[in-house]
């Protein structure tokens, strides 16, 4: 369960950061739902890790292949346009608790 909120909360964090940003940068680096988890799993072995839905309703999704460490975060709007917003190395799936809250937290 905490795996789904933090999960969750990644996402809702990344889709604020990323859904504002211009539409002519992110039209490059998109295509069909199948076809982007097709490239990301035949080309670098990711799986779909993540996934969440944000306040504007695009769906936030992290890619990764726990071997090699890649990661990719992709944003697909309503209309079913998939883009790439971000990549990289050392992904790891945290499973972090929650700080207490309360007095004296």
């Amino acid at each position: 369960m905490d795996d789904i909120f933090i999960a969750f909360s990644l996402g809702l964090l990344l889709a604020a950061t990323f859904s504002a940003g211009p539409a002519q940068s992110q039209t490059a680096n998109c295509a069909t739902h199948e076809t982007v988890s097709d490239r990301l799993a035949q080309g670098y072995g990711e799986a779909r890790q993540t996934i969440a839905l944000s306040a504007d309703n695009t769906v936030v999704e992290t890619w990764a292949n726990p071997d090699t460490g890649t990661w990719t975060i992709t944003v697909t709007s309503a209309g079913g346009l998939t883009c790439l917003v971000a990549s990289g190395q050392a992904f790891e799936l945290l499973a972090e608790p929650l700080p207490p809250s309360g007095e004296g937290a």
